[in-house]
């Protein structure tokens, strides 16, 4: 079986080719292999409150105490979190934190450590 790209409408691996064209069976968009274009990617670019660059995988630590709602306590500036996951969003930062969990947190406020 040849490789046949995934569907540019919903990103499904199960497009066949029907005469000229591919067909996609969940979405049931029709499209030319050769007028696909190659879309400039947007990458998801999150600063530090340095201004450095974060990537997933990264270890930062916390800059101020950052209240948590429920919790009886703050967590502490000079906290270290390891591999973070960058998302889209207000709080762009997913991560798990010693004794608090998984949290989502602002990249303003930690810096890459």
């Amino acid at each position: 079986m040849e490789n046949i790209p995934p569907c540019p409408a919903c990103n499904s691996p199960y497009g066949y080719e029907m005469d000229d064209k591919l067909v996609c069976p969940e979405c049931s968009y029709e499209w030319k292999p050769d007028e696909i274009q190659e879309e400039a990617v947007e990458t998801l670019v999150v600063k530090d409150a340095n201004g450095t660059i974060l990537a997933d995988g990264d270890s930062v630590t916390i800059v101020k105490d950052l209240p948590v709602k429920g919790a009886p306590k703050p967590i502490k500036a000079g906290t270290k979190v390891k591999s973070i996951r960058l998302v889209e969003g207000d709080h762009n930062i997913d991560c798990k934190i010693d004794g608090f969990g998984s949290m989502a947190l602002k990249s303003e406020f930690v810096r890459k450590a």
